[in-house]
């Protein structure tokens, strides 16, 4: 329950950096302008400076422009714009912004030029104005080791555009107060913004834990086991994410995406969890950065087609199917088989514990994604992915073993195409697309909570709000079963054994316990 003072007031609220309080914003770029308005729009007056003669009013203007969009979409008050205005001042000097309760700054991504801005400022502000980086490679406590006074510094991590996305990460360094990061949080959510609390470490929340969605949709595609198109669509059709990895770093800039993989490598030490691409180092020499450039996975522009993903051509259903064992993370789909028409026979080993299958009229086996390469499988074995929600999702992708007929094949598309899904065929790959993105995803979240990165609320709600996945990857790991995660990450650890998918500690103790409260459920009810 949120604590009210005396007055009736949200003590959150009162800690917070006031309305009638000066914001100062460093760096005029998009970030800077983005954060500006937010400042602005909240009530604050806003001061803009630039070390760039001239850039801080060319940027009031693009503020003002936007203000004006916001007013002829009916989504502010034209008094509301003009008091706005009122309250921004582009400042010529650094000295302009001695008033200011709060200094955000978001200029060039270099150490040695933030520290001496924050040198700088500490000369000019008063001592208990807030000073904040908005940082999203950099370390809090690097930039703060210049300063006199680093136990009022903090990160303030805004997401692009920043208006409009909810998530600040709100960064404490070494140095930094609690009461100071404290007073950030109230600040951010008094802008009608999403604070959550982080840890001074590579990437933070989201940089660091997002890194498997890019990293795994480049592996495959330099294994040539599926073309980008259809890795987006399986991700986003099966997976249910908003848009797939290709697409979303065309939308990035593949300069800035591969430029923030390589420094939170660098920054642990060359991790080989965290390597990076060398086929998106390529995209990037070759100049083509996504959209802003016109080219990049995809083409762009009015002329530009996009590529379609590999979708099978129509096959029969079969009649019926059998079901073995414990379907698990793919229970709900008997129901939907029947729900089709389509005749379901239990057989051996229902309702066991063990990993089930389903069997095709022709003996094949469809299994789900387990983190082996369907070609290892003794058996006629096809693989298909995870989903989100089988009985929602629009795709699914299958791997048949090398010993798969096209018949069977066609048995196993029939079948899905009979659910109403599209069904995209990849090479046996271990943990096909969804299954091994959502898997590492997972463990990357539990070492980063195991680590005291942040909570694991905060965590959950770093990834739905500032990357927009459909899952926290810890409430989706829980879902799904941290016994599953472990099983996919061992097989692809084996597969290829570099360490990038060794499973975290934190994985291997939490599956061990969801394995040991199992065990004794069954117990428990079998006496």
């Amino acid at each position: 329950m949120t604590a009210i003072d005396a007055n009736g007031r949200d003590a959150a609220a009162r800690d917070a950096v006031g309305p009638g309080d000066v914001v100062a914003v460093v760096g005029t770029g998009t970030m800077g302008q983005g954060i500006a308005q937010v400042a602005l729009v909240a009530g604050h007056p806003v001061r803009l400076h630039d070390a760039v003669p001239g850039r801080a009013q060319e940027a009031a203007k693009g503020i003002s422009a936007r203000l004006d969009r916001l007013v002829e979409k009916g989504r502010m008050e034209p008094s509301q714009r003009d008091a706005a205005l009122k309250r921004l001042h582009p400042a010529a000097e650094l000295a302009e912004l001695a008033d200011a309760a709060l200094v955000v700054e978001a200029v060039l991504e270099r150490l040695d030029v933030k520290q001496a801005l924050f040198t700088a400022l500490e000369e000019i502000v008063s001592r208990d104005c807030l000073l904040a980086t908005n940082t999203s490679s950099l370390s809090v406590t690097a930039v703060a080791g210049a300063l006199k006074h680093p136990g009022r510094f903090v990160g303030l991590h805004f997401f692009n555009p920043a208006p409009l996305l909810p998530l600040v990460e709100v960064v404490s360094g070494h140095a930094t107060h609690e009461a100071a990061a404290a007073r950030a949080r109230a600040t951010v959510a008094a802008w009608g913004k999403t604070p959550v609390s982080c840890a001074d470490l590579p990437g933070f929340i989201v940089n660091r834990i997002a890194r498997p969605f890019y990293a795994e949709a480049l592996r495959i595609h330099e294994e040539r086991a599926a073309d980008p198109a259809t890795v987006d669509a399986v991700l986003r059709e099966s997976g249910g994410f908003a848009m797939g990895p290709f697409e979303l770093t065309d939308l990035i800039g593949q300069d800035v995406n591969e430029a923030v993989t390589r420094s939170v490598w660098e920054s642990f030490f060359q991790d080989p969890k965290f390597t990076p691409s060398l086929a998106q180092r390529r995209l990037v020499e070759s100049g083509r950065l996504g959209r802003k450039t016109g080219r990049g996975w995809f083409p762009y522009g009015s002329e530009a087609t996009a590529p379609s993903p590999r979708t099978a051509p129509p096959a029969p259903a079969p009649g019926s199917v059998t079901v073995h064992g414990d379907l698990a993370q793919a229970a709900a789909l008997p129901g939907l088989v029947e729900e089709a028409g389509i005749a379901v026979v239990r057989g051996e080993g229902a309702g066991e514990t063990r990993p089930g299958w389903i069997e095709l009229p022709g003996g094949a086996r469809l299994c789900l994604a387990d983190g082996t390469a369907a070609g290892e499988a003794e058996t006629a074995v096809i693989h298909f992915d995870l989903a989100l929600d089988y009985a929602r999702s629009g795709r699914i992708a299958l791997a048949p073993a090398p010993t798969v007929g096209d018949a069977a094949l066609r048995e196993a598309v029939g079948l899905f195409q009979a659910l109403g899904k599209q069904v995209s065929v990849v090479a046996g790959i271990p943990g096909l697309i969804v299954a091994r993105t959502v898997a590492m995803l997972v463990d990357f979240a539990l070492d980063a909570a195991a680590r005291d990165v942040a909570s694991a609320d905060d965590i959950d709600t770093a990834m739905r709000l500032g990357v927009n996945y459909p899952r926290g990857p810890l409430a989706w790991g829980e879902e799904i079963g941290l016994d599953w995660v472990l099983t996919v990450l061992d097989g692809l650890h084996k597969a290829c054994p570099t360490g990038r998918y060794a499973p975290s500690q934190a994985l291997r103790g939490r599956a061990a316990a969801e394995r040991a409260a199992a065990r004794k459920s069954r117990q428990e009810d079998a006496s």
